[in-house]
């Protein structure tokens, strides 16, 4: 999810911690638990910061060791020694519960996005994408903004964060079923469909739809059930030359096939004896672009002069990232 969804995840968490007796029976300890529910929240998108360095660090590293086992478990830890400092009589034991809860959710909403973690690390690297949940869905912020907004004006926290519970329980299990109704009616238009990526977005019934049959990729929409296939692709595999190879060595793409799943290739000859190696995610499609991609300069002698993996929504823009003297 997104950082102010986790924020206002992790402040709802502490008015419910407010059903713990020993949270509710000292002051120091609620104020402790609350500050911890808000950090831990928030924690494990510590690894934002990678996005200073460059894209594809940032892309490889996000949401990975983070959001992993050991990390849940350590956030608490962590979290749960610094603030026992600021509040010495707070009740270490339900501070670090408490902690943990608000690490552990965030981790575990994060799961139900298209983007996904690496929360099976060090078992596994898989990436860990339910796609059920938008990155940033309206009605969660938008109901646990209402909850807090009631909690302030003097509603009981406990019962009011506990019906939200219970209210995004019941919507989770609505947008699973919806997803699932989706994946059949895209099998119905592609029955030979063997890969299905479904990513949603911040309107309920719309998804982006991406999938792969043994010879084609297809990318298209979906409304409710209705389908709407935009692309078909053929499926090539990457060229085994000594071109793309040197292109595929280059760290941005590195970090691109690491994390896409479902991708076309492209190689142009350029100007001044320029060759391109594109790779282009289909799970993005937007306004008829696909703008998730990875794009590598080589010269004729297979070196790689300039390479950018990102967002770019325009040719102008990766023209500009990808300046050649």
């Amino acid at each position: 999810m997104d950082s102010g969804t986790h924020l206002v995840m992790g402040i709802a968490l502490g008015g419910l911690a407010l059903a713990d007796p020993v949270v509710a029976g000292s002051s120091m300890t609620t104020a402790a638990v609350i500050t911890a529910t808000i950090i831990g929240s928030q924690a494990p998108d510590v690894d934002t910061v990678l996005k200073l360095r460059n894209n594809a660090v940032y892309i490889r590293h996000h949401r990975g060791i983070t959001h992993s086992i050991p990390a849940v478990i350590l956030w608490p830890l962590l979290i749960t020694g610094v603030l026992s400092l600021l509040f010495q009589d707070a009740n270490v034991l339900h501070l670090w519960l408490w902690t943990f809860l608000a690490v552990f959710l965030h981790v575990f909403v994060d799961i139900f996005n298209a983007y996904g973690t690496q929360a099976l690390r060090p078992l596994s690297k898989k990436w860990v994408a339910l796609g059920v949940i938008n990155t940033f869905d309206p009605i969660i912020f938008g109901l646990h903004v209402i909850a807090l907004m009631l909690w302030a004006f003097g509603a009981n926290p406990v019962w009011t964060i506990s019906i939200l519970y219970c209210i995004l329980i019941i919507y989770y299990i609505i947008r699973y079923t919806l997803q699932q109704a989706v994946k059949h009616a895209v099998k119905n238009t592609i029955p030979d469909a063997e890969k299905i990526i479904l990513s949603p977005t911040m309107r309920f019934f719309q998804w982006r739809i991406a999938a792969n049959s043994r010879t084609n990729h297809y990318v298209g929409r979906a409304y409710g059930r209705s389908i709407t296939i935009y692309d078909k692709f053929p499926i090539e595999p990457l060229p085994d030359t000594p071109l793309f190879q040197a292109a595929l060595e280059d760290s941005n793409l590195a970090a691109f096939l690491s994390f896409s799943p479902l991708y076309r290739w492209e190689i142009r000859e350029l100007e001044n004896n320029f060759h391109e190696v594109r790779l282009i995610d289909l799970r993005y499609r937007s306004d008829n672009r696909y703008p998730f991609v990875a794009v590598a300069l080589l010269n004729n002698n297979y070196e790689v002069v300039q390479s950018y993996t990102g967002w770019i929504f325009s040719e102008d823009k990766l023209r500009k990232k990808l300046i050649v003297d």
